[in-house]
């Protein structure tokens, strides 16, 4: 299962696959939408993090929450 990171980089929002960084938003909902899209795909997870980057929201897709490692 993979997860799909949005974690702040300056003013802006990026997406994190794997350590991977793979694309940059200028805005926070829009790292979300794209994210939580690709995480929908891939039945993963979906992980938000805070402004000063501690995890704020994790969201699985395609699985119950007790099947999800945290």
């Amino acid at each position: 299962m993979i997860e799909v990171h949005v974690v702040p980089q300056g003013d802006a929002r990026t997406l994190e696959v794997a350590g991977n960084q793979q694309e940059s938003f200028d805005t926070r909902y829009e790292a979300i939408r794209c994210g939580r899209e690709l995480a929908e795909q891939e039945k993963g997870k979906l992980v938000i993090h805070g402004k000063d980057g501690p995890i704020g929201d994790k969201v699985a897709h395609g699985q119950t929450a007790r099947d999800v490692p945290d």
